[in-house]
């Protein structure tokens, strides 16, 4: 049974059961990335690492883009399920499969026509200019294969399955790691050969999420299902457009930031690009329990078992928080050593600058990463309850004060402004979200419809 009914049994346990799969996943897919930057780092050298880094938010807004959409279609998919609505459910399947195709190609050939323009914008530096060219035409031009995967992933754990995905991003990671070491280390092809790891890996972990939806009857599709419908077209619309503008201005606000970065110098730009690595492994629990949460709110959500969408997100809010103090303080302790996988110089002082830069930027982040972890929490509750407009004004949130804080705060606190500037810009955007979620939560019935009231 590769499906999970979230609408019984305990919320503790259906959100943990459910997110430590995802975790596992994300860690994976983590450490794939972690292993690029190693690879890149080490054997292509700093300048290798910066322009991956100078690449890090163009290529995170396009990917967001898609992300988004597929993940605001799960949460039509996850309120079918919950509902027990299996035509519906299908049809909702099928028409996310097609507009992920059609959104994935036209984003892709956008995408590869603006790289370079973009990158010159940013002020990306001329020594690393070429590198960060030929690391976003490979991703982009690959888009469509990420969209396959996240695509199939967000109908997998949308009824409940979380297992598969770990099992991809298993197979993905080692795959990556594998073609690391032959592309970067043995062709000596330096951010392209990392770049083209990363495709293939993603391309083997969609084939295997294929494989395993094909088996599972509720979400089995025939041509019929996978033609474009107008309501279901619209709804996926309506829930997948503002999480991936979300995303677009999230990004925007990202590549604002890396403007400024780039102008402090490669070494800079390098020790940033370092932290930024391990970025995505201090999101890693936050994504995964936000994404159990959005699961089971969104089967209660349609199965209208409001008391447990209350119960639920307070303990995810509890158990989040928890999380975020225990990880914060594992990378207090061991940070600049993990940090020192990243950079390699021949010159021993530059080594030590940039993981100066790498470390003062990793300390600013951890003193309030529970505060990113409470905003994904209260994101993803919001977003299966089918509210993803304030999630996309909470990015616009996001948006203002990291631009603003980066414009503003290296005035008066140096280089710090700019370390302090992702810390601002989550405070803001989980304010904005804890409160929607207690306004919009408070007019919910107090009972169950699904249970009498009682």
């Amino acid at each position: 049974m590769r499906t999970r009914d979230m609408t019984a049994g305990k919320p503790a346990k259906m959100i943990l059961a459910f997110a430590l799969p995802m975790m596992a996943g994300n860690l994976f897919q983590q450490l794939y990335t972690i292993v690029d930057a190693f690879f890149v780092g080490q054997y292509a050298g700093m300048n290798a690492l910066a322009a991956v880094g100078a690449a890090d938010w163009l290529s995170w807004m396009v990917f967001g883009i898609a992300w988004g959409y597929t993940q605001g279609f799960s949460v039509l998919i996850s309120q079918r399920f919950g509902a027990g609505d299996e035509q519906g459910l299908k049809k909702a399947v099928g028409n996310s499969v097609a507009l992920t195709a059609i959104i994935c190609i036209s984003i892709s050939v956008v995408s590869l026509l603006l790289a370079r323009p973009l990158l010159h914008l940013l002020q990306t530096p001329d020594e690393i200019m070429e590198d960060a060219a030929v690391y976003l035409y490979v991703l982009f031009a690959a888009l469509p294969i990420l969209g396959a995967y996240n695509v199939q992933a967000g109908i997998l754990r949308a009824v409940g399955d979380a297992k598969t995905p770990l099992y991809a991003m298993v197979i993905a990671s080692f795959t990556n790691i594998s073609l690391d070491a032959v592309f970067v280390i043995w062709f000596r092809w330096g951010v392209l050969g990392a770049a083209v790891a990363t495709v293939l890996a993603q391309g083997v972990s969609a084939v295997y999420c294929y494989m395993i939806l094909r088996r599972i009857p509720q979400v089995r599709l025939t041509k019929d299902e996978l033609r474009l419908q107008g309501d279901n077209v619209r709804q996926l619309i309506r829930l997948g457009t503002p999480t991936a503008m979300q995303n677009v201005v999230i990004g925007v606000g990202g590549t604002a930031v890396q403007s400024v970065v780039n102008g402090y110098g490669t070494v800079f730009v390098a020790g940033f690009t370092a932290t930024n690595k391990l970025y995505g492994l201090m999101e890693m629990a936050s994504v995964s329990l936000g994404g159990a949460l959005s699961a089971y709110v969104g089967q209660n959500y349609g199965a209208s078992k409001f008391r447990r969408i209350r119960d639920g997100v307070r303990i995810g809010a509890v158990i989040t928080t928890a999380v975020s103090f225990v990880i914060a303080g594992l990378l207090f302790i061991f940070g600049r050593g993990v940090l020192s996988w990243f950079v390699n110089a021949p010159d021993p002082q530059l080594v030590n600058d940039c993981l100066d830069v790498a470390q003062k930027y990793l300390n600013a982040m951890l003193v309030g990463l529970f505060v990113l972890y409470l905003l994904h929490a209260y994101r993803c509750a919001l977003q299966g309850m089918g509210d993803t407009v304030t999630p996309m004004v909470s990015g616009v949130v996001e948006l203002f004060m990291r631009v603003g804080a980066v414009m503003v705060l290296p005035r008066f606190i140096g280089e710090w402004g700019v370390y302090f500037a992702e810390l601002c810009a989550w405070f803001g955007a989980m304010v904005l979200l804890i409160a929607a979620y207690y306004i919009r939560v408070n007019k919910l019935p107090k009972t169950d419809f699904a249970e009498g009231g009682k």
